[in-house]
């Protein structure tokens, strides 16, 4: 079965994300790889400093998100319940990729864990005035400007693999983090893979798994986990696809039964 080869392809989302629907959670970044068992984490939703990446540095390897999430303080109201709370953003501007892929380049000098970066929701940067056809290769150059071989990574769903936006991605990227948010399609996710594999022809694809449906606001069935997950093991066996991830380390109490099923199928050699 190779199980084991299996889970030393796998990642985790770590980091503290809000969401409607989902409180924050009891683990902490670093834990929903312990959790799983991996060894691998994509480290979200916080500052790539110091501190965040001493929690990771018992890990073989660490991608960073560099688009980059980040909170914003909800006020307490004057005679409402409660106190103050924050909610997330990403900061897509096309000026804070390539600051933040310098920044890893940089900070990888002192974490050789560091293997990567990742532009999360990748299209969000097309909606800014400053994009421009060479912003890809900007952004490749300041991931190589202290560290070479850093792998860039770009998060792409399914239904947007054949959009003429990828074409100046194609000679600068390494790996296609490809993703499918609405579960009810997961079925097809072999042809969607397929699919990748021509958009972006010699590129890694690593495959995203959710835990939570974010568009019902409810776990993903767990029926649903149970054929993704054998999905990507006989994709994963066959050589086309190079890994997944796991999101996240933050819905693991949320939603602990698709939780604990994953552990439990990663852990069956």
């Amino acid at each position: 079965m190779d199980r084991a080869g299996f889970r030393d392809a796998g990642w985790v989302w770590e980091g503290q994300g809000f969401d409607p629907g989902v409180p924050p959670s009891v683990f902490g970044v670093g834990q929903g790889a312990e959790y799983f068992g991996l060894n691998r984490c994509n480290l979200m939703f916080h500052p790539n400093d110091t501190m965040a990446l001493e929690l990771l540095a018992d890990k073989e390897s660490v991608v960073c998100d560099i688009s980059k999430w980040k909170f914003i303080e909800i006020p307490m109201q004057e005679g409402q319940p409660g106190g103050v709370g924050f909610k997330n953003w990403r900061d897509s501007d096309p000026d804070t990729v390539i600051a933040e892929a310098a920044h890893v380049s940089a900070m990888a000098m002192q974490y050789p864990n560091i293997v990567g970066a990742m532009i999360d929701d990748t299209s969000g940067m097309f909606d800014y005035d400053n994009y421009e056809q060479s912003t890809a290769m900007r952004v490749r150059e300041a991931l190589d400007s202290a560290r070479q071989g850093l792998k860039l990574w770009i998060v792409v769903y399914i239904q947007q693999l054949r959009e003429a936006q990828w074409a100046p991605f194609i000679d600068v990227i390494d790996v296609v983090h490809l993703w499918c948010g609405d579960p009810f399609r997961l079925p097809h996710l072999p042809e969607h893979v397929d699919a990748c594999s021509q958009a972006f022809p010699g590129k890694e694809i690593i495959v995203g798994s959710y835990l939570r449906d974010y568009s019902r606001q409810a776990e993903v069935p767990t029926d649903m986990v149970q054929a993704q997950y054998e999905a990507m093991f006989r994709l994963w066996q066959e050589g086309r696809i190079a890994g997944y991830s796991i999101l996240a380390n933050c819905l693991i109490d949320r939603h602990p039964e698709q939780a604990e099923w994953i552990r439990d199928f990663l852990s069956d050699d």
